[in-house]
């Protein structure tokens, strides 16, 4: 068993179980299809009772998370219509990382195995995933600025003249190069987190022997905070990101585009009455 674990196995990379014409399935790719079919079912599951008119406190409970993570995208993305358009990326960023995540704290997560190689492994602990997500979340935001900004508009966050603007144009490069630091930093949060998660509760329970039934859950529901400290924050700055792209710094984009710079329909009138 999990609890009474007799040797290590510590892997960085996912292991292939078993291939599929050739495609080799490995560990965290077969927990991942099982963990992303689990979030889909469960959301499916809430959206038809919600519909019925139908309560639980299961129902309740994914309901209470879906309403505050929609009041936090209000509250980071001013603009209504970007708003709605970004929540459905969002949120489903956010179930998704947290479920998978979870799925690393099963317990038996390094027991059933083929061939010496573990059957469970979170989707979060894969960094091909991590990545790949991080990428989708990156590229999404650059659709959104293109989309709000215009294409012109987004690129001139990043290419500016530098004989009419130096200071600009070294500031572009900057924003350029952040772009690509964000995503590894994305991947890599999340990647370290889920790894060492899995890699704490492996050695505990070898180091705990038979008493790991008693030292293990401690740290099960610590990992369960984590896991969804760890969603949360990929759901933040996913939202961060873009309203960072949409809010351009030029003076022209700022009075055509933000959504902070508005005039009031009171004012107008009353300058124009002086």
């Amino acid at each position: 068993m999990y609890f009474a674990a007799s040797e290590l196995h510590i892997s960085i990379a996912a292991e292939p179980l078993f291939t599929v014409f050739g495609f080799p399935v490995t560990n965290s790719l077969l927990t991942g299809f099982i963990g992303s079919t689990l979030t889909v079912l469960i959301l499916v599951y809430v959206a038809l009772m919600v519909r019925s008119g139908r309560y639980n406190r299961f129902v309740g409970l994914v309901q209470w998370v879906f309403e505050g993570l929609l009041n936090q995208i209000k509250n980071i993305i001013p603009d209504t219509k970007l708003a709605r358009k970004i929540t459905p990326l969002a949120v489903t960023i956010f179930f998704v990382v947290l479920i998978n995540y979870w799925f690393s704290i099963l317990p038996g997560v390094d027991a059933i195995r083929i061939d010496g190689v573990p059957v469970i492994r979170s989707l979060t602990a894969d960094l091909n995933f991590t990545l790949a997500i991080a990428i989708v979340s990156i590229v999404a935001v650059q659709i959104y600025a293109v989309r709000y900004l215009g294409a012109f508009g987004n690129a001139s966050r990043y290419f500016r003249n530098p004989f009419k603007d130096p200071i600009g144009a070294f500031e572009g490069v900057l924003e350029l190069v952040g772009e690509f630091s964000r995503a590894v930093a994305l991947s890599l949060r999340l990647f370290g987190n889920a790894f060492a998660g899995e890699v704490l509760l492996v050695i505990t329970a070898f180091l705990s022997g038979y008493f790991a039934s008693l030292s293990l859950p401690v740290f099960m529901v610590f990992e369960l905070f984590i896991g969804f400290i760890q969603a949360y924050v990929f759901f933040v700055l996913t939202l961060i990101f873009t309203a960072l792209a949409v809010s351009h710094h030029g003076p022209e984009s700022q009075t055509a585009h933000s959504p902070s710079v508005r005039r009031s329909p009171k004012a107008v009138p009353a300058r124009n009455g002086r």
